[in-house]
């Protein structure tokens, strides 16, 4: 497989990745896992379903752990769409958002991270 063919594959695989992810639902589960290596920013979009996407931006420090990155993105996430969405924190690196009453069921994904060594696992509940 010459270089060409390989670096299409891999982004076709990102491309069904991200679309496997792309499922609405009234609840999603955000995990923080790693120790930020370096300084950087995660950017979230939250959208609704049919809807225009949210743009929520988390800064991190070197060295934050997964429970300080948690509660920042926490933070982030209540001024970001907090009006349409409960947001709070569980098992200490985990976010859960839920659509309030009257709310579009939306999904969540992750557009951008500079962050070394931060993973973020989505799950809809």
């Amino acid at each position: 497989m010459n270089r060409v063919s390989r670096i299409v594959s891999v982004l076709i695989l990102a491309l069904l990745a991200s679309a496997a992810q792309a499922v609405p639902s009234n609840k999603w589960r955000l995990e923080f896992s790693g120790a930020a290596e370096s300084d950087g920013e995660l950017v979230f979009a939250v959208t609704p379903d049919g809807g225009v996407p949210t743009d929520v931006v988390v800064t991190i420090g070197r060295a934050d752990g997964e429970n300080e990155i948690a509660d920042k993105a926490t933070e982030a996430f209540t001024i970001a769409v907090g009006q349409d969405y409960y947001v709070e924190r569980d098992d200490g690196e985990d976010v859960l958002l839920k659509r309030r009453d009257g709310a579009q069921l939306f999904e969540v994904r992750l557009v951008h991270n500079t962050v070394q060594a931060v993973r973020v696992k989505f799950d809809a509940e």
